[in-house]
């Protein structure tokens, strides 16, 4: 039986290899023969390219373009990863914000049916209303001065909690979906928010720190009090740089909502040492990149001392995250899947289908899961069964 080859272009096999982000090594490892692909010595068989395509999770059918395709971010993109510019879109970023909005028409629809109003706070404020006052409004709504955490797991928990009671889908993930072997990159994006004023969505990448997590979350809900749905790069520090005035906005609402420069002054700050900078992020729960922007607004570090600082202490924090990268455990499925889903939607989804409003293929979909006992065991974790 005769193998059948064909033609790949060589451009659509390094944007197939871009769109992954795979590096050398990867590629190695996941497509030997790519090399020779590009340049021409070989030709994959159909069975190789349908592996490749697999693989990289790329459509199959548009590695068979004379020319990459434009694929556009479906969601206005604020991200500036510190003024450096931004690369196409990963297939994990896509895929995760698709995943999203689909989840987010069928919530939508549901709480519609169900007879939900629409929320006030949702396009409240406007880019001219002061970052102080749109803090204080926020804060006010999660009544975050009732709150006492001890810790940055504790404070995001709570912070989720919070936002979920206003009516906000608060979904948290560090990977696409419920694929393990596809982790999310916080350099490449931190959060998004889908702004509408029945179901409203944030989306926090959990692959980052949780107390970046905390400060990406209540960024979120800053676009969601502009009424504005938005990609970010969420990070204090970008806040000075960053050509997007409403992502700058929203930088410095969620400063001031998690640490008030008017609380943070009577901490009477006494240097900007590490020392002091791990104190002040343990009293507010958020990153040391956060305290040190703080430090700078209220007048403790001119400009140029803090570029230099910021610079030293993200590579501090980046070096945390690679020596704690590999030390965690796998946790409790269903906790992880519900922060994935959120419960409110989880809620929602398994209601509609035990009530008949929903088919149960439908919500296995919704859910992410396959099996029925995954099913019923998220229903029991959700106070359902």
């Amino acid at each position: 039986m005769t193998t059948v080859r064909v033609d790949i272009a060589p451009n659509l096999l390094r944007w197939a290899v871009r769109r992954a982000r795979w590096d050398e090594e990867a590629a190695r490892k996941r497509a030997p023969k790519l090399d020779a692909w590009i340049d021409g010595t070989a030709r994959p068989t159909l069975k190789q390219v349908e592996k490749f395509a697999a693989a990289t999770h790329a459509p199959f059918g548009m590695l068979f373009l004379p020319e990459p395709p434009v694929e556009d971010i479906p969601i206005p993109d604020m991200r500036t990863i510190r003024d450096a510019g931004v690369r196409e879109p990963s297939a994990d970023l896509l895929e995760t914000i698709y995943l999203c909005q689909r989840r987010q028409d069928w919530y939508r629809d549901d709480a519609l049916d169900s007879g939900a109003t629409p929320l006030s706070f949702v396009g409240s404020t406007t880019l001219s209303t002061p970052a102080e006052e749109a803090a204080a409004r926020i804060r006010a709504a999660l009544r975050l001065d009732e709150r006492s955490v001890s810790n940055w797991s504790t404070a995001l928990t709570d912070l989720i909690e919070r936002t979920e009671a206003m009516g906000v889908l608060v979904m948290v993930n560090g990977i696409v979906g419920s694929d393990t072997h596809r982790k999310l990159d916080p350099e490449e994006f931190r959060g998004f928010a889908l702004a509408d004023d029945i179901a409203p969505l944030v989306f926090v990448n959990g692959a980052d720190t949780k107390a970046a997590q905390i400060f990406t979350l209540v960024h979120e809900l800053a676009h969601l009090w502009l009424g504005c749905t938005a990609l970010s790069d969420a990070a204090a520090g970008a806040a000075q740089g960053t050509k997007e005035e409403e992502e700058r906005w929203c930088n410095q609402v969620a400063a001031e909502v998690l640490v008030p420069l008017d609380s943070l002054r009577s901490e009477r700050p006494r240097s900007c040492a590490e020392d002091e900078l791990d104190r002040l992020a343990s009293r507010y729960t958020v990153s040391t990149l956060v305290v040190l922007a703080r430090l700078r607004d209220a007048g403790y570090l001119t400009r140029d001392e803090y570029k230099t600082r910021y610079e030293t202490e993200r590579q501090r924090v980046m070096d945390l995250m690679d020596s704690q990268e590999n030390h965690g455990g796998g946790g409790n499925y269903y906790h992880t899947q519900l922060r994935r889903l959120g419960l409110p939607f989880t809620r929602a989804v398994i209601s509609a289908a035990l009530e008949g409003r929903t088919t149960y293929q439908d919500a296995y979909r919704l859910l992410g899961t396959v099996k029925h006992s995954t099913f019923e065991g998220l229903a029991e974790r959700a106070g359902l069964a």
